[in-house]
């Protein structure tokens, strides 16, 4: 509401309310994805490289619709170079961790996202889901799906396997 002097008082639209709570859930999704890029490099056995918003190339069928994904974080080996003149979409071979938060279509992230990683071969899929106030850690994939999982609650730290060898804190999340 808008008050000024002499003037009826003027109410937001829904419309500039609903682009500040966007503005806010952007900003909660970019903050999630700064406080793991922090961890990884601080902490991480390996050093790695990071790409936001990389394009891979990914085989389609089982429960994976299309052949390609964007994942919110790719992660490297950084001794691998992988994103070094890679194109706009690339194969995912050497990639070790990809990380998702969930946004406006949280189901594709919990389900048709993880199929198509895991049919990728991508070895770790980290989801944040913001609706759960959970993180979970795919692991092993075979086929259209990973083998293991492992979720917790926001503020429990989530251990990581090899490259990475630390436990990710998520109390800073909620």
């Amino acid at each position: 509401m808008t008050l000024r002097q002499g003037q009826a008082p003027r109410f937001p639209s829904s419309a500039s309310v609903h682009a500040a709570w966007a503005c806010a859930t952007i900003g909660d999704h970019e903050d999630h994805i700064g406080l793991i890029v922090d961890q990884v490099a601080r902490r991480a056995r390996t050093r790695m490289q990071f790409s936001g918003n990389k394009g891979l190339k990914l085989r389609s069928g089982g429960g994976c619709p299309k052949n390609h994904a964007i994942p919110d974080g790719t992660f490297a080996p950084l001794e691998l170079r992988l994103f070094r003149g890679a194109e706009s979409w690339m194969a995912p071979e050497g990639v070790a961790l990809v990380v998702e938060v969930t946004s406006t279509k949280p189901q594709a992230d919990r389900e048709a996202k993880r199929r198509c990683y895991a049919r990728g071969g991508i070895p770790l899929y980290l989801l944040i889901d913001r609706d759960d106030s959970s993180v979970t850690l795919f692991s092993d994939p075979e086929n259209d799906d990973y083998r293991q999982l492992l979720t917790i609650p926001y503020g429990k730290p989530l251990p990581l396997p090899e490259p990475f060898a630390f436990d990710l804190e998520t109390s800073d999340f909620g």
